[in-house]
């Protein structure tokens, strides 16, 4: 706990001063970790990120998490109609590479790569366009994601007694998954009443327990890959907390979900 703690400190340290600043320096930032929780995906299948396909789905994950008016950019360059079509490129010389080594490498395992390009890299583009939105709404995210997190341990420890998915986690307790949602939903009200930024009431606390369902079910799939390839943790680079992809895990699948509510508009 000690551990988890100074590293949750210390990451908290360095990474909140981009959340402020936004703009291209945390652009930056989330594609690099973008890139970090890619290839912590790709070692849980085998798949060497320095390999061809490993080298080929990068691109695809960079391509896919720029910001909006980067992809415009790039789009613009190859003077193609969107960044859909550099991605069906990059997929079709996936499929090719199948050929070129004679089945060494698997369409499932081509498929495994693109789908994790677009797990990966669109829950960090959203989570770079939620910012150059505004500066509320990463933290309104940060807050449901967090306290529903939180609030699951702490009820569950206490309360839990029915096992929510002893399949997939074991520790998780429904009396858990209820207790998230609803400390989430009394930190979303505070946040409101400190600096109100939802349209209104109804509206934030629908959107807030629709997101820490979803951030529970995001938590869930990152532990359903983990226990299917065998691995405790997707990485070590966060001492006490795992990987990237552990600690991103909800905030993947919350992220895109607030745009496609359009939350944000």
């Amino acid at each position: 706990m000690k551990q988890r703690i100074i590293t949750g400190v210390i990451a908290a340290a360095l990474f909140i001063p981009f959340v402020i600043y936004g703009g291209t320096p945390f652009a930056i930032l989330m594609s690099i970790i973008a890139v970090i929780g890619f290839y912590e995906l790709l070692k849980m299948k085998g798949i060497s990120i320095a390999s061809v396909p490993g080298i080929i789905g990068t691109l695809a994950l960079i391509v896919l998490v720029v910001p909006n008016e980067w992809s415009l950019n790039i789009v613009e360059f190859f003077q193609y109609d969107s960044i859909l079509m550099i991605v069906y490129g990059i997929t079709a010389l996936l499929l090719i590479y199948i050929v070129l080594v004679k089945n060494k490498m698997t369409f499932d395992e081509i498929g495994f790569i693109l789908l994790g390009a677009f797990y990966v890299g669109l829950g960090f583009h959203y989570f770079i366009e939620t910012r150059f939105i505004g500066l509320e709404f990463v933290v309104f995210v940060l807050l449901v994601v967090w306290t529903t997190d939180s609030g699951a341990y702490f009820v569950g420890r206490k309360l839990g007694k029915n096992k929510l998915w002893p399949e997939i986690s074991p520790k998780k307790t429904v009396e858990g998954f209820v207790g998230g949602i609803v400390i989430a939903v009394i930190f979303a009200i505070a946040m409101q009443l400190i600096y109100p930024f939802a349209s209104s009431w109804l509206q934030l606390i629908v959107v807030t327990i629709i997101a820490s369902i979803i951030g529970q079910m995001g938590d869930l799939v990152e532990s359903a890959i983990k226990r299917h390839y065998d691995v405790k943790d997707s990485g070590n680079i966060l001492p006490g907390h795992g990987g990237i992809l552990d600690r991103f895990d909800s905030l993947l699948f919350v992220v895109p979900l607030l745009h496609f509510l359009h939350f944000f508009s």
